[in-house]
């Protein structure tokens, strides 16, 4: 029998992450592979007493990973189970810092980004040079993100010296970048997917009361055609960052247009209602294809 685990978030109870693995499980099954959902709590792999990698996920034919678990991702793939995305791909996109440097040198135009100075002392103080270095490179309005997140949390704008130094102040203990604000496309970006590296759909996604465009804070969407360029552009993303399935946020630039962030567990409910591509159908077709050759 084909058998396959679909594994999500323990903690996760968000409709569009629900609304996914079921969707993914309905058409593993229209094409004969049975599909068991699984929250990523029970600790399908671990290491033993031997230093030996030891996983209860036996007896399936492949994973589809809907987490960002990379300890578990990774000795799930040392145990000989394939995932999709993989581990590495998974690794690439959680961290977005990550994703802008293994992108960064392969004529992907991204905007213009500074990694976030580490540091490990709740009190320390940032320097009054910093922020003016930060300034003199990327000016005002300018965005600051954790590495770490998606649907739009951890992404914040500062249009002032005060509000930068506020922000910082609250992300210096975490792992975070500071980026060019793209002003030709506040409040509004495309979102298209990506399934075996090759375009699938997208739609633009707009908002009027955030420069934020995700649909989980209140954007909207309509489905959209977009260029050559752009179909390109995100088809080398994503085999730069050796991934399965994922969906690029392309922001509207002044001459052309800029990646801003890849995520490799984009959740496709918005943009399957949205432009009418059946996406589930799409990457379980594509999985199926891969595994049973």
């Amino acid at each position: 029998m084909k058998k396959c685990l679909i594994l999500i978030n323990a903690y996760s109870r968000l409709k569009s992450s629900l609304n996914q693995s079921e969707r993914l499980k309905e058409e593993l099954e229209k094409l004969g592979v049975m599909a068991d959902i699984l929250p990523n709590d029970f600790f399908a792999a671990q290491i033993d007493g031997f230093g030996n990698i030891k996983t209860k996920a036996q007896g399936y034919d492949f994973c589809i990973y809907l987490d960002k678990d990379k300890y578990i991702s990774q000795m799930l793939e040392k145990s000989g189970l394939r995932l999709f995305n993989s581990h590495e791909a998974i690794s690439f996109c959680d961290d977005k810092m990550l994703t802008s440097i293994i992108l960064a040198n392969n004529s992907i135009p991204m905007p213009k980004t500074l990694a976030g100075l580490l540091c490990y002392d709740e009190g320390a103080e940032i320097g009054d040079i910093t922020f003016k270095r930060i300034e003199n490179e990327l000016g005002y309005p300018l965005v600051v993100k954790t590495c770490y997140g998606s649907l739009g949390k951890g992404v914040f704008k500062a249009d002032n010296r005060a509000e930068l130094i506020k922000i910082a102040n609250k992300l210096k203990c975490t792992p975070h970048l500071f980026q060019q604000f793209v002003k030709s496309s506040a409040g509004r970006d495309i979102r298209v997917i990506v399934i075996g590296g090759k375009f699938i759909a997208s739609m633009v996604r707009s908002s009027n009361v955030d420069f934020r465009s995700n649909l989980e804070l209140g954007g909207t969407a309509e489905a959209f055609n977009p260029p050559q360029e752009v179909i390109s552009l995100c088809e080398r993303t994503a085999k730069l960052l050796k991934l399965d399935y994922c969906g690029i946020d392309v922001l509207f630039g002044g001459e052309g247009y800029y990646i801003c962030e890849v995520n490799s567990n984009a959740f496709f409910g918005g943009i399957e209602n949205t432009t009418k591509v059946n996406i589930a159908k799409a990457y379980a077709e594509y999985i199926v294809g891969s595994v049973y050759k």
